[in-house]
């Protein structure tokens, strides 16, 4: 985790300094080569040191504090271009996140539960034939395509919606929207303690459905709506990620790690699939096509978790709830 945030930083700010197109678009390739190495692990790692009734909430945190980060990132980005330059922008953001690795070096508690193993490519693919083999887990990766590729597509596009001569808004202050992700915050880590009180499985669905509401609002042409719709969609999101992604660390057996790079392979996946598609439809549709093919997605994602309301829990899943139990004692004494 180190080494991707130290590596992705120094490529970040070597973007700052290329002289075409196409040597930008290889540093973000690496970029995005480097930077994989911390999410799956992150999730690994939380799954392995955080004690199980607490997970949840842990991983809301963590999704909280990306949350956080990118929406400094994409805020700061956007001014610092409208006053200086893009490369400026890039070069900024690069030096924070040099700091901000080291911080996390120093930081960081040493792993108490890490059982080192010797990668072989036989045991890398039964270890993820194994996760594709269970109830749940492919179930998750589903949801995560899902559920990304509908949040990158609201986005992306949204900004050209508001863009449109009608709202008369500048790029600085479009780019205010995505300050929405501070509902992100707070609902990853919200709806993290609700599913650690209540189950993921009565939790999720309900995120689904606030995402699906929040966008339906969108189409109205009223920048306030506009607003709210996003703040419902981006809260629904967050707290669906939260859950999803919690659950996986709570389901997934070894290789976990296995099963968190699946998990967001699928999730970034669906960021480039349906965000592209999306993209197609902004082209010959507008918004009101981007809603659609994003509502159809939603619709699937909510069937999928209504459905996963009767996943028979794994062991590993129900042993930290028959820790919470208190033991009763009947008259005889058994």
């Amino acid at each position: 985790m180190c080494a991707a945030l130290a590596v992705s930083a120094a490529l970040t700010i070597a973007s700052a300094f290329v002289h075409n197109f196409a040597q930008l678009l290889a540093m973000r390739t690496l970029l995005g080569v480097a930077l994989a190495g911390m999410p799956a692990v992150a999730m690994a790692y939380l799954s392995e040191e955080i004690d199980p009734p607490s997970l949840g909430y842990s991983m809301g945190l963590y999704i909280a504090g990306s949350a956080l980060g990118g929406m400094i990132g994409r805020v700061a980005a956007a001014m610092l271009s409208d006053h200086s330059s893009w490369r400026a922008a890039l070069a900024v953001i690069g030096i924070v996140a040099l700091l901000a690795a080291a911080e996390f070096w120093r930081s960081l508690p040493q792993s108490r539960n890490f059982r080192p193993r010797t990668p072989h490519p036989t045991a890398i693919l039964e270890g993820a034939m194994r996760h594709f083999r269970d109830e749940g887990l492919p179930w998750f990766f589903c949801i995560g395509f899902l559920l990304m590729g509908c949040f990158v597509s609201v986005y992306n596009y949204l900004g050209y919606r508001l863009l449109d001569p009608q709202f008369g808004l500048r790029q600085s202050e479009v780019s205010g929207i995505f300050s929405l992700y501070l509902v992100g915050i707070f609902s990853s880590v919200w709806m993290g303690k609700l599913a650690d009180k209540f189950g993921r499985r009565r939790i999720l669905w309900i995120a689904i459905f606030i995402m699906l509401a929040g966008l339906l609002i969108t189409l109205s042409s009223a920048l306030t709506l506009i607003v709210i719709g996003i703040a419902l969609f981006t809260f629904g999101f967050f707290g669906g990620h939260s859950v999803t992604s919690s659950w996986v660390g709570r389901r997934a057996r070894r290789p976990q790690a296995m099963a968190s790079a699946l998990y967001l392979s699928f999730y970034y996946l669906g960021s480039s699939v349906i965000g592209s598609f999306s993209g197609m439809m902004w082209g010959s549709h507008g918004w009101p096509g981007v809603v659609a093919v994003l509502v159809g997605c939603l619709l699937v994602s909510w069937f999928v978790a209504i459905r996963l309301r009767k996943l028979a829990p794994l062991v590993n899943e129900s042993s930290a709830l028959i820790r919470l139990v208190p033991k009763t004692t009947t008259g005889g004494g058994s």
